[in-house]
């Protein structure tokens, strides 16, 4: 049976078929049809699906968000994003504004020869070769929703054996689009997606971050696929830092080749409701990755990381670390599930997810698993949550630490493995200044900041 959520989206597409065609470049409409139909055949998601029942998807989708099918510009100066009391990374920058590859600044950094980094719209070439082969809207309806409507988003493209040494920052800004001169929309669906492609012997990193620029209801739902070429290396981070009236359902997919290596990292600082979900492929020998994420969350928050790291070939390495610091009435889960298919020998596998809940009404959920369907594989996971250590607290309050300070330290003691793990350095010294703030409340203080309320 349609749901209400769902029969909206099916009857906006009906109706605005054509705009969204005319405004968008034939590599991405060549799947939007097909987008469409396997939307209208699964509908969002229920808990009762075991990859999505710690959200409710479905309901996030109720509300009757505004969209800009019309690709109207939204003025917004992007470099009020940096207007925090924070270290510079020393980045190339690019801007995305909504689902808009933002083309009116361009960054300082030279770019190596052959590398690419735009609009979607602009090079149909690689992007009809890519676009939407990893990401199967067959198998996700969200992915399928978001496929369906998206009309930009980013290339990043890298050459055989090119290394950009400079690390690639983009802004991800969400703001509301004027209707009039006295009116903006008072709620906003944007669509995003992202396109990585590395060739053999490539290098890159890459930091994304997430902020909102107004005060409104956003849902943004992302789309990135990564394809990580033979002997090619990818560090990716997502940090998000909006507020707590945005919702954020990001899919990931990436397929590595022989060889290659991968950081992922994801960062969840401040936030409404996020839903993250990382689909990964080892397709050749030798590869490894190593996928890292720390959330910190108070109030109603609401964070769920989801995993599938799949093992198609031998003697790969896979290794899991995800930390949650919960308070107030947050809200975490982390399911993450390895799978390992027959002939997948010489597998190895580490997953571990760590929280701390530090207040009562503060939950978790933690489901690892593994499946595995070969014999010489080394696999484990693990699982824990508590709360901050009473002793500990009353060792530092008898030496004159206060209650506040003393959870402030243990905490940030507690997250400092995920962020020390990171190869990033700039990025990683700026998430120990940032978690700082965050555990003391002071992390939407910044001066003069416009983007962190």
């Amino acid at each position: 049976m349609i749901t209400s959520s769902e029969k909206q989206y099916i009857e906006l597409y009906e109706q605005a078929r054509q705009l969204i065609f005319s405004h968008a470049p034939a590599s991405m409409n060549a799947v939007r049809d097909q987008a469409f139909e396997d939307f209208r055949k699964q509908g969002f998601p229920s808990q009762k699906v075991e990859r999505y029942k710690y959200t409710d998807v479905g309901r996030l989708f109720e509300p009757d968000y505004g969209l800009n099918l019309s690709r109207l510009q939204i003025p917004v100066d992007p470099y009020s994003a940096f207007r925090c009391d924070v270290p510079n990374l020393s980045t190339s920058l690019y801007f995305v504004v909504n689902d808009m590859f933002y083309h009116d600044e361009k960054p300082k950094g030279h770019l190596p020869e052959g590398v690419v980094i735009g609009s979607l719209c602009d090079y149909p070439d690689i992007v009809g070769r890519y676009y939407a082969k990893l990401a199967k809207t067959s198998d996700d309806a969200v992915t399928a929703l978001n496929t369906m409507l998206a009309q930009d988003g980013m290339l990043v493209y890298v050459p055989k054996n090119v290394k950009v040494d400079r690390a690639i920052q983009v802004i991800n800004i969400l703001k509301a689009t004027p209707q009039d001169a006295q009116r903006v929309v008072s709620s906003l669906m944007v669509n995003r997606r992202v396109l990585i492609i590395l060739e053999e012997g490539a290098e890159i990193k890459m930091l994304f971050c997430d902020h909102a620029a107004d005060d409104r209801n956003f849902l943004a739902t992302q789309v990135i696929e990564a394809y990580v070429g033979e002997n090619a290396s990818l560090d990716l981070y997502c940090m998000e830092e909006t507020h707590n009236k945005n919702v954020r359902i990001s899919n990931v997919y990436i397929e590595q080749q022989a060889n290659s290596r991968l950081n992922h990292n994801v960062i969840t600082l401040h936030n409404g409701i996020t839903r993250n979900k990382l689909d990964l492929v080892f397709s050749g020998e030798g590869a490894e990755c190593h996928c890292y994420g720390c959330v910190i969350a108070d109030k109603q928050q609401h964070v769920d990381n989801n995993t599938l790291i799949t093992h198609r070939v031998p003697h790969c390495t896979s290794n899991e670390l995800y930390k949650y610091v919960l308070d107030d009435k947050a809200t975490g889960a982390f399911a993450g599930r390895v799978l390992v298919e027959h002939g997948a020998q010489k597998t190895s596998s580490q997953m571990t997810n760590q929280n701390l809940t530090a207040a009562k009404e503060a939950r978790m959920y933690t489901q690892p698993m593994l499946e595995i369907y070969a014999d010489d594989v080394k696999c484990a996971h693990g699982s824990t949550v508590g709360q901050l250590n009473d002793a500990a607290l009353f060792y530092m309050r008898q030496r004159g630490i206060s209650l506040q300070e003393a959870k402030v330290l243990l905490q940030n003691a507690f997250i400092n493995e995920v962020i020390d793990k990171m190869q990033l350095e700039p990025l990683r010294d700026r998430l120990h200044y940032l978690v700082e703030k965050r555990f003391r409340g002071e992390l939407n203080k910044c001066a003069g900041c416009k983007l962190c309320k």
